[in-house]
């Protein structure tokens, strides 16, 4: 049973250094105990309270690591239902199917579709990131090629599926450097299974049909020893599984029922042959509440949606989207094109880029670092003054990639023309539109 914040906090140092960043270690103990802090955060708890306090600490549902070849990524982990609560931290990974059964032509095309879906906004490089391996026909020789396949043309995490353990274990010993996950135990073969992903340190999938079957089982594979789990309660009706993430996520959340503490895996590639009925049941799942989704195909048109449902999700609603600072170059402008700045307010920089490329007009725009505030706000609040702009301007390194000295600063911002004339002398300042609409006529008129 997780400890309260009164039996946290006389475990805890009690020296109210602030380093935890909470103003007494009282603070700091009720915050661990909601979830709401990380026990690492404070820099004088005992190797001895550290073991005490590691079921408060852990978030309940259990952060599992899967190796790509030059990263690692995180499923699981979460500790609210609802993303506005406080946030979610480890997006769904996207997965592509590959099988035994496929020809070498086909497993290649796909291999390097894979390698090429790399899409960057804002600032990120938005991808998919796991590759799931079937066995279709029970043979270890053509699995384990078809992994070795895998490893040496691509960077993806793994998921090996097969329902022959010695099969499975060919193929894992292939790909352990990458913690491969393992799919599935059931309650039929659960003693085999466990005992391979125990023997190899590799994340387990477990697999059953009802509540009480699945509780039971990864009851059994925790006492076994097994700490890195996934759930897949087979469901493959988009109700049926959507209903199951759900349960899943409260069960572990609420009663805090250890069971169920586990991140999910979907199959949508397994409950519709219509593409695009895959693509929206995927879209389900990412929001409620995958660890990972596996899809038949990984197609562009459909991945690259995803992706951005995926990076609107999990990202902090407290925390305005931001766009990094610097120099953005629109339509392939040169020395004599015009300048424009804004702020990085992600919103701001999407529909004012999109205006400027849809004007046809090569344009320098340059964002300004306002914590993410559109341009009214980040005004008010004077992180959009002339004197601040001015100094961006002369700092950010426009003045070595053009000649030309027009900047034109935002409509809703024209206040701070006359302070930035006193920051630039050498340079004309155009007020621009009060409407990103009105942006393309403004370009073409100068």
């Amino acid at each position: 049973m997780a400890l309260t914040g009164i039996e946290i906090f006389k475990l805890l140092p009690k020296t109210n250094c602030k380093e935890c960043g909470f103003p007494t270690c009282l603070a700091f103990a009720m915050a661990l105990a909601s979830g709401k802090a990380e026990l690492e955060a404070c820099p004088y708890v005992s190797e001895e309270a550290k073991e005490k306090l590691a079921e408060a600490a852990a978030p309940p549902i259990r952060p599992v690591k899967i190796g790509m070849k030059e990263e690692v990524k995180t499923i699981g982990g979460e500790t609210v239902m609802f993303r506005h609560e406080k946030t979610f931290y480890n997006p769904t990974l996207i997965a592509g199917l590959l099988t035994t059964a496929m020809p070498d032509a086909e497993v290649d095309a796909k291999i390097d579709t894979f390698n090429k879906l790399q899409f960057e906004r804002i600032g990120l490089n938005l991808r998919p990131e796991m590759l799931a391996i079937k066995d279709a026909d029970g043979d270890a020789g053509k699995f384990t090629a078809l992994v070795k396949k895998v490893m040496e043309k691509s960077d993806a995490a793994l998921m090996l599926i097969s329902d022959n353990p010695e099969v499975l274990k060919a193929g894992a010993e292939v790909a352990k450097e990458r913690r491969p996950v393992l799919y599935a135990a059931t309650p039929d073969n659960a003693d085999n299974m466990g005992a391979l992903a125990k023997e190899l340190d590799l994340p387990l999938v477990a697999k059953a049909n009802n509540y009480d079957t699945l509780a039971e089982l990864t009851t059994k594979l925790t006492d076994m020893g097994l700490k890195d789990l996934l759930l897949d309660s087979e469901a493959r009706t988009l109700k049926a599984a959507f209903q199951d993430q759900i349960v899943f996520r409260r069960a572990a959340l609420v009663p805090k029922f250890r069971p169920f503490g586990f991140p999910t895996v979907a199959f949508p590639c397994e409950m519709t042959n219509d593409p695009m009925m895959e693509a929206l049941y995927a879209a389900t799942f990412i929001a409620k509440y995958s660890g990972i989704v596996v899809l038949s195909d990984l197609t562009p048109h459909a991945i690259f949606p995803l992706l951005l449902e995926r990076l609107n999700i999990y990202t902090d609603p407290q925390k305005p989207m931001i766009v990094t600072p610097g120099i953005y170059p629109l339509n392939n402008p040169d020395e004599n094109s015009p300048i424009a700045v804004t702020t990085n307010f992600a919103l701001t920089y999407f529909i004012v880029s999109g205006e400027i490329e849809g004007s046809k007009v090569p344009t320098w725009l340059l964002i300004k670092d306002t914590e993410g505030l559109s341009v009214m706000t980040a005004w008010a609040a004077g992180k959009f003054s002339g004197d601040d702009v001015g100094m961006f301007v002369k700092k950010c390194g426009i003045t070595e990639k053009a000649k030309n000295r027009t900047l034109i600063i935002p409509g809703y911002a024209a206040a701070i023309s006359g302070d930035l004339e006193e920051e630039l002398p050498d340079w004309k300042i155009l007020i621009g539109p009060r409407e990103a609409s009105h942006i393309p006529a403004f370009l073409r008129s100068l």
